[in-house]
């Protein structure tokens, strides 16, 4: 074979025998992964993209917002007039073009107000540096950046002002680009004035393509927002609580990989925890619809968007509830499973009471029409007052006294307080095992029974409980007793979680009857 000249040819022997390539030639896991990876990146982009079309529509606009401030430098009259100035237009779109409307009204501001005060100090200093000569013109210029650059960066930190740190961090840089670049190219005033022109044609540009072509409303998307937390709290209550009575204990998988799965299983869970997390996202759409105009269904101005936050923190209020029941839900220490069955009945009767007063609520705040919640308030009352009695009334199903009175009192059994050592009761288990003679029912094999039924029954200790016999003298049987009170309360912390729960939806109906009449919700009169 022909080599070209300067090359370096290598050959690689194959094995004649088995015909397989040296491992060092094959392609390595990470070239065979990227070979992988476009095919995941289309496929997650596309699901990213479906989500929330929104996201495509916004990004198209940017594009077309971007190419019309072009045509102003690709057209020769545009850029024959403002030079090359006119950049500051484009610079102007990337800047302020925000995802909603009424973010990119809040941006424009910003950056009109500090874009004219930034022109209106250069102005004045460049006429004050032009004369004092030539000689004094430079550090007056200097001094003048220092004090505006300490200024803007020591004001914007105000507490009241931090919703305008944009506006000051536009005064800084454009005060900067303008007082230096006017005082190398000549002709500061024209150079100041060209590119405000430039900075308020970028800024309506970037107004006009978000209002007038799919206008994404941060109105609209607060109100969505908080709909979707109203449903995902009473997702995640029926979620949590049907899983804590379904649970026999049978099927535990490992706590710490749970955990690290997120919980793979409980879907809900992740919405309850992201409406925990909604807080940020809830005050910046308010911040953003109070910049929006009349639109939609909120047609009078001055619409009170602050009132979505309260709701969103009542809201909040309760998920913390649901959280801890999720809490019991996972804990060590579980209440036995024909302890929970006693009490299903009320339980879930007042979790679906709960659950649809949620959704009615969110249905209300969706349709902007409010009903009076009376009749579904005194249900989820009524069946919470049930749940109440019905602890009160089996009370002593959580403690151990009852089951001791049992065991003492029945006379068939003679079941008394034991102290035995352990390795007494393991001979005498061996010696029933080799003599091969039937169980005799004495008090050491009921003792043996009753620990076999509490580790059946009860998930804590969640060691074995023969080791509590080690040491010598130990009573067994109150022992026992003892921990199963400890396992059987956590049905009463649970309980105790869901009422008040209960109790805090008194609070989220009133919020909402208050957002429903400062928003002029209209009156439902089908209920």
């Amino acid at each position: 074979m022909n080599v070209k000249k300067g090359s370096v040819r290598i050959d690689i022997q194959v094995d004649s025998k088995t015909g397989v390539t040296p491992e060092f030639v094959k392609p390595s896991a990470f070239y065979q992964e990227s070979l992988e990876y476009p095919n995941k990146w289309i496929l997650d982009l596309w699901k990213f993209a479906k989500e929330d079309t929104n996201r495509v529509t916004f990004a198209l606009k940017v594009g077309l917002a971007c190419l019309l401030v072009s045509l102003l430098i690709l057209c020769k009259a545009p850029y024959d007039i403002f030079g090359t100035n006119i950049i500051w237009s484009i610079l102007t779109v990337a800047i302020m073009f925000e995802y909603t409307v009424g973010a990119t009204f809040n941006r424009g501001f910003n950056r009109a107000l500090g874009s004219v005060l930034a022109g209106i100090f250069a102005i004045v200093v460049i006429q004050v540096a032009i004369s004092s000569g030539h000689i004094a013109e430079p550090y007056i210029i200097g001094v003048s950046i220092f004090l505006i650059g300490a200024i803007t960066s020591f004001v914007k930190l105000w507490p009241s002002l931090v919703q305008y740190e944009y506006g000051f961090r536009v005064t800084l840089f454009t005060y900067c680009l303008i007082i230096v670049s006017g005082y190398r190219m000549g002709n500061p005033i024209r150079t100041a004035m060209d590119r405000l022109y430039s900075i308020a044609i970028g800024g309506v540009v970037a107004v006009l393509v978000n209002v007038l072509i799919c206008p994404i409303w941060a109105g609209e998307q607060l109100h969505k927002e908080l709909v979707n937390c109203f449903n995902s709290l009473a997702d995640s209550l029926e979620e949590c609580v049907k899983k804590y009575l379904s649970d026999d204990g049978s099927d535990h998988p490992e706590f710490t990989k749970t955990v690290m799965d997120d919980f793979p299983d409980e879907p809900a869970y992740r919405k309850c925890r992201a409406t925990l997390n909604s807080s940020s996202k809830l005050d910046s759409l308010a911040n953003s619809a109070k910049w929006e105009p009349p639109h939609g269904q909120y047609r009078h101005f001055c619409y009170p968007w602050m009132e979505y936050v309260k709701v969103g923190a009542v809201l909040r209020h309760c998920a913390y509830e649901i959280m801890a029941l999720h809490g019991c839900l996972h804990s060590e220490i579980q209440a036995p499973y024909n302890l929970r069955c006693t009490f299903q009945a009320e339980i879930l009767n007042a979790t679906n009471q709960a659950a649809e007063l949620l959704r009615s609520l969110g249905k209300d705040v969706n349709n902007m029409k409010w009903s009076l919640q009376t009749n579904l308030l005194n249900r989820v009352h009524s069946s919470t007052e049930r749940l109440q009695r019905s602890i009160d009334l089996h009370s002593y199903l959580l403690t151990s006294s009852h089951e001791r009175q049992d065991l003492t009192t029945r006379p068939q059994l003679e079941f008394k307080t034991l102290s035995f050592n352990q390795k007494d009761c393991l001979a005498h288990l061996a010696d029933q095992e080799n003599n091969m003679t039937p169980a005799v029912p004495t008090e050491l094999g009921r003792t043996i029974s009753v620990k076999r039924q509490h580790k059946r029954l009860h998930s804590w200790p969640s060691h074995e409980v023969d080791d509590y016999g080690k040491d010598e003298n130990v009573d067994i049987i109150p022992r026992m007793c003892t921990l199963e009170s400890t396992a059987a309360l956590s049905l009463a912390t649970f309980t105790s979680l869901l009422i008040e729960l209960v109790a805090r939806l008194d609070h989220l109906v009133e919020a909402v009857d208050r957002l429903a009449k400062m928003s002029q919700f209209k009156q439902d009169c089908t209920i």
